[in-house]
C-alpha cells in the first residue's frame, strides 16, 4: 500500500495481528523518521500496533531537508489558521487510507504529535465526526481556540506533555489548553516536566506509552 503521504511504517514483529494504530506527526522542519524514534521503546509494549510516521505535505520553508504541516514565516494568525485547515484536509484523507487499509475504526487509532504535529493532532482529533482512541500531544498548543471550540465534534481523551523550560512553545500553552478542554468538557491529562526544554525526554515517552496502552488496549 502506498499512502498519499510518504510514511515511515513500523509494523508489529513476527507478523502479529494488527489491532490498533498510532499515527505520529513530526514537528516543524522534521520528518517521519525523526519522530519514529519513539516507536523503538513503544513497540515492545504495543505488540499488535502499527506505527505510521508520515512526512508533512510541504517542504519546510527554513529547512529544505525537512517538512512542515503549515508555514510559520508569516506572523498572521488568520493565514496560519487557513494553512492548518489545508493540512487537516490532507491528514483526514490520510487517516481514512490508514483506517481502510488496516481495517481499523477511529477508536482503534491514536493521533499523536510533537510541537507543530501536536497542534495538528488536536485539530484532527477533535474535529472528526468519529472519536479516536486517544490524542497525545508533546510540546504543542491549540492553534486557535475560538475556531476549534466552534468545530469540536467528539470527546476524544487527551494527554498533553510539556517541558517546563520550553522557549520555543512556552509552557503556559499547556495550562491554557487544559483550561480550554475542561471548559469544553473534554477529559485531559497533563504532565509538566522539570528541567526539560523543547524535546521528548524518556519521562514524556513513558507517560505517553502508559496512556496509549490504557486507551488502545483496555478499550
Amino acid at each position: 500500500m502506498k499512502f498519499s503521504l510518504n510514511t515511515t511504517l513500523i509494523k508489529p514483529e513476527n507478523n502479529e495481528q494488527i489491532n490498533s494504530a498510532v499515527i505520529l506527526l513530526h514537528g516543524y522542519g522534521g520528518d517521519g523518521k525523526d519522530i519514529s524514534m519513539l516507536t523503538l521503546s513503544w513497540k515492545r509494549f504495543l505488540k499488535n500496533t502499527v506505527f505510521l510516521c508520515p512526512d508533512a505535505h510541504e517542504m519546510c520553508s527554513i529547512n529544505p531537508s525537512g517538512f512542515q504541516w503549515f508555514d510559520l514565516n508569516k506572523d498572521d494568525p488568520e493565514y496560519i489558521l487557513q494553512e492548518t485547515k489545508k493540512a487537516e484536509n490532507i491528514l483526514n484523507e490520510y487517516i481514512l487510507e490508514v483506517s481502510n487499509y488496516f481495517n481499523l475504526e477511529h477508536s482503534q487509532i491514536c493521533i499523536s504529535g510533537f510541537s507543530q504535529g501536536c497542534m495538528m493532532s488536536l485539530n484532527i482529533g477533535l474535529t472528526s465526526s468519529k472519536e479516536f482512541g486517544c490524542i497525545v500531544g508533546f510540546s504543542g498548543r491549540i492553534v486557535n481556540m475560538k475556531d476549534l471550540s466552534s468545530r469540536i465534534k467528539n470527546k476524544t481523551e487527551v494527554l498533553m506533555i510539556h517541558g517546563e523550560d520550553d522557549t520555543i512553545v512556552p509552557p503556559s500553552n499547556l495550562l491554557e489548553a487544559k483550561d480550554f478542554f475542561i471548559r469544553n468538557k473534554i477529559k485531559i491529562e497533563t504532565l509538566m516536566i522539570k528541567n526539560c526544554d523543547h524535546n521528548i525526554p524518556m519521562e514524556a515517552s513513558s507517560a505517553a506509552l502508559n496512556f496509549i496502552k490504557k486507551k488502545l488496549i483496555s478499550n
